[in-house]
């Protein structure tokens, strides 16, 4: 009898050699994504000033010295306390190989009065060792007790152990010098964006005064082109020179730490702050966490947010100065706020290992508890001041209060005026013109600048849009983000048996651009529903679009005469898709560098274009109906969208919750 037993391919055994562990330096390279930013090298660098500064900022060292060479390297010296090159009393190997070779090795994690740093940046362990791994050559030299020792590194790899040598005349006695060339593969752009690194490097000078940063260029071989800051004056000096128009009250300054009798924080936690306020143009807002700029906000934000609002709250309380009627929001006295804050906190968490956002939780009541006593004793001890900033508040409390009261769509001659957040764009033919309903603010500033000026409009969303499924059309325009929404194509709302004038509409392609993930998905259903509820009309004439963004990008390596290729999926079937197409190339899965998008915002310009916005490589969706007609797809939305069929959804959801789309 012949033998029937089912036998497993190799491409699909799945045994104990399947697994496989990733050692050393390896796990960076294959997703260097999870790691730092892959758009350009600066975050890597920024890993090695970081250190830098961490050593001024723990009181040693007063230079630090940035270097652009002419062959692409990056060098970064400081006159701090050099890293110990002995050897390690565990793992028998000199310190600062570990500190470059380990991933979760550093001396950051010891906090308190017996650590090396109470306050850093740095508390992963993984920052220049990502440096490393990601550059095809880095030097390290050290200057420390009586010794230099010097040691080089290939992607990563020690490739001439460490030698010492007694100090010659004329070194300096301490200090370390890191010396990196980027390796191009890992990124976007191999070029360093000059004006984020010097708005870096002069913010680290305003935050710490005394201390001297000097970037250096000598691809131009200009003296010129050496520049050097060092502040006195603090944040009020940066903030009084980046405002764009001026003031409304003198500056606020403050500062406020722990001390040793403090029962909730840490000695030495706390933050300074220096607060302005503007009637008109942009305002200026700048965070940092133990000198990490953190770009996206976050917690030690809030503190000082609530801090500013209770302060400015109880003083109108005090004085009686708050109209009958009006109810004031944290957001009525931040709205015309600039501030630069930087705080301190000892063991800060941050989203993410590049650190763009603070999400430790007692920040909000630290940063709180220093900021609210201090405004309140200036705001009573200058009345006239305080009444100004009040009576500013208190008018965007008005102003907002109206809006919400307005259920009509707000117009100025007759005309429509556009919502100031819409970037419009230059041509009048609609057969062209298309609007993207973008989600987020940063992504929002990808697809700007990204976009074809003539034919692409953007509409940024601040979060996720109201569920308007069960909402009247007479409150619609209660909602700022619908309102901005029917303003901007052009369209009142109207019922599926309404005969709309859609002679007003601006553009031909109505596109609703969200992230890959979950939450995206949720607010390209919220929009949907908004469309396809009170604006029945467009979806029956074929305006609405989705837009697919990618949720993968692969490097692939060349191959043959194969030039290297940057490759997109939307999803995990086109990944795989992609990686066997390589591998029958002759390319193996583990040469193919694949990078996970987490979000819109993650995407620069350029590649928010190619993969999103050229009408000549997107994947943009019409939104249609399909099979059933409108009285069936309204009846599917209703158990979707509906707040009292929580039973009919969940039976929905059990029916076709494997599915990948449910026809409607």
């Amino acid at each position: 009898m012949a033998d029937t037993t089912p036998t497993l391919s190799s491409s699909s055994a799945y045994s104990e050699r399947s697994i496989r562990v990733l050692k050393g330096l390896e796990p960076v390279k294959q997703r260097p994504g999870m790691y730092t930013r892959t758009d350009n090298p600066l975050h890597i660098v920024q890993e090695v000033i970081d250190n830098a500064a961490d050593e001024a900022l723990a009181g040693f060292g007063k230079k630090i010295r940035v270097t652009l060479h002419d062959d692409g390297s990056v060098s970064v010296e400081d006159d701090g306390r050099g890293i110990p090159f002995g050897l390690h009393p565990e793992e028998n190997a000199p310190v600062v190989e570990l500190v470059f070779t380990r991933l979760h090795a550093g001396g950051k994690f010891d906090k308190g009065s017996g650590g090396a740093y109470s306050f850093s940046g740095g508390l992963h362990g993984v920052g220049v060792s990502v440096t490393n791994a990601l550059s095809t050559r880095l030097e390290v030299t050290v200057y420390r007790e009586g010794e230099a020792a010097h040691l080089v590194f290939a992607g990563g790899d020690v490739v001439q152990p460490l030698q010492r040598r007694p100090l010659q005349s004329g070194e300096r006695k301490q200090g370390t010098t890191v010396r990196a060339w980027p390796d191009a593969r890992y990124f976007d752009s191999p070029h360093l964006p000059l004006g984020e690194l010097v708005h870096l490097l002069r913010s680290k000078a305003v935050l710490m005064p005394g201390v001297s940063v000097t970037l250096a260029n000598e691809k131009t071989r200009d003296t010129k082109d050496t520049q050097t800051w060092q502040y006195k004056g603090g944040l009020k000096d940066y903030l009084e020179q980046s405002l764009a128009t001026d003031p409304l009250l003198p500056l606020l300054e403050g500062a406020g730490f722990a001390d040793a009798q403090d029962d909730s924080f840490a000695q030495g936690e706390g933050a300074a702050w220096c607060l302005a306020f503007t009637e008109q143009g942009a305002v200026l807002r700048e965070s940092y966490v133990n000198l990490i700029p953190t770009v996206a906000g976050g917690t030690h934000e809030s503190g000082l947010r609530d801090g500013l609002f209770q302060a400015v709250k109880n003083f109108i309380e005090l004085h009686s100065l708050l109209p009958k009627g009006v109810k004031l929001m944290p957001d009525d006295v931040f709205a015309r706020a600039s501030f630069v804050l930087s705080a301190k906190v000892l063991d800060p968490q941050f989203q993410g290992q590049v650190k763009e956002k603070l999400n430790s939780r007692d920040a909000v009541r630290l940063v709180s508890s220093f900021v609210k006593p201090t405004l309140e004793l200036w705001l009573n001890a200058n009345i006239e001041h305080g009444k100004k900033l009040a009576e500013l508040a208190i008018k965007a409390a008005q102003q907002r209060q109206k809006a919400g009261q307005k259920v009509e769509k707000r117009k100025g001659s007759g005309v429509a005026v556009l919502p100031g957040k819409l970037t419009d764009c230059e041509s009048r033919d609609i057969a062209h013109n298309e609007v993207f309903l973008v989600e987020g603010d940063s992504a929002g500033g990808s697809a700007k600048m990204g976009r074809d000026k003539e034919t692409q409009a953007i509409l940024p969303l601040r979060g996720k849009v109201l569920n308007t499924w069960e909402v009247e059309r007479d409150f619609l325009f209660k909602n700022n983000e619908v309102h901005d929404i029917s303003v901007a194509i052009g369209v009142d709302p109207h019922g599926p048996n309404d005969s709309p004038d859609l002679s007003g509409l601006r553009y031909g392609k109505v596109c609703i651009l969200s992230d890959a993930d979950v939450d995206g998905a949720h607010i390209q259903v919220l929009l949907l529903t908004l469309f396809f509820r009170h604006f029945p009309k467009l979806v029956d004439a074929g305006h609405i679009y989705v837009a697919r963004p990618p949720l993968f990008r692969v490097d692939i390596p060349a191959r043959g005469k194969k030039p290297a290729a940057k490759l997109y999926a939307l999803d995990e079937g086109e990944l795989q898709a992609i990686l066997d197409k390589a591998a029958k190339e002759g390319v193996a899965r583990e040469k193919c560098q694949i990078s996970r998008f987490k979000g819109l915002g993650e995407m620069n310009a350029e590649q928010l274009w190619d993969t999103t916005l050229n009408p000549d490589t997107r994947r943009l969706q019409q939104v249609q109906l399909g099979a059933l007609d409108f009285a069936a797809t309204a009846n599917v939305m209703t158990q979707l969208m509906g707040k009292g069929e929580a039973a009919a959804r969940r039976e929905l959801m059990e029916l076709h919750g494997d599915a990948v789309a449910v026809d409607v």
